[in-house]
């Protein structure tokens, strides 16, 4: 059994934040994937699925993003989830738009999500971390991070989930560079290899 989680915060007024791009992967895998209905539990909604041959278990905290450790925790002690099948979906400062890697363990990069992870479970699970860019500004990152997707990112946002939504079962079986590979190609092939943060030029 595998825990797939997205971070974000909950509610209409956060929906459509950069910080929740987690929940907007998640939420696309379980619609590639015919997951089950979403059902309210471990502090969040959850959702059953199959990724290829393996079964996952998908997981929205609901607790807002720097309380995220106690849904997840909840989650995998119920299912009996070692911390090395739990997979984290979320935003990436220090990655450019558009561009995911995938990492097993390491400090939290000041996410609060990640933070409250580590805080109750350890750090050795996987991120899967989301490029949306820096402001450029350390200052405008607060307001940057809490604030909506501008249109003009709305192509890449999806085309990003799609991505991983349709390559997941590479994720689920541990052929973690194949599924970053394949992303990446989409993502190319998509006309998404250099996506620039909304008010930076091209480098």
């Amino acid at each position: 059994m595998l825990l797939l989680v997205g971070l974000g915060n909950p509610g209409r007024d956060y929906a459509g934040h950069r910080h929740n791009i987690g929940f907007m992967a998640v939420d696309a895998i379980a619609r590639a994937c015919d997951a089950g209905p979403w059902r309210k539990k471990f502090q969040g909604d959850m959702a059953e699925a199959r990724l290829g041959t393996e079964r996952a278990i998908l997981l929205k905290p609901q607790t807002y993003m720097n309380e995220s450790g106690r849904s997840v925790t909840e989650a995998a002690r119920f299912h009996k989830i070692e911390l090395g099948q739990i997979f984290v979906f979320h935003d990436e400062l220090d990655l450019a738009p558009g561009k995911m890697r995938v990492k097993l363990g390491g400090g939290d990069a000041g996410h609060n999500g990640l933070r409250s992870i580590t805080a109750h479970m350890g750090p050795n699970y996987r991120r899967i971390r989301l490029g949306i860019g820096h402001p450029g500004d350390k200052a405008r990152v607060h307001s940057y991070v809490l604030g909506d997707f501008a249109k003009a990112e709305q192509g890449w946002v999806e085309a990003l989930c799609d991505a991983m939504a349709r390559n997941i079962a590479l994720l689920a079986k541990g052929d973690d560079s194949h599924f970053q590979s394949k992303v990446h190609l989409v993502m190319e092939a998509a006309g998404f290899g250099a996506v620039a943060p909304v008010g930076k030029g091209p480098a």
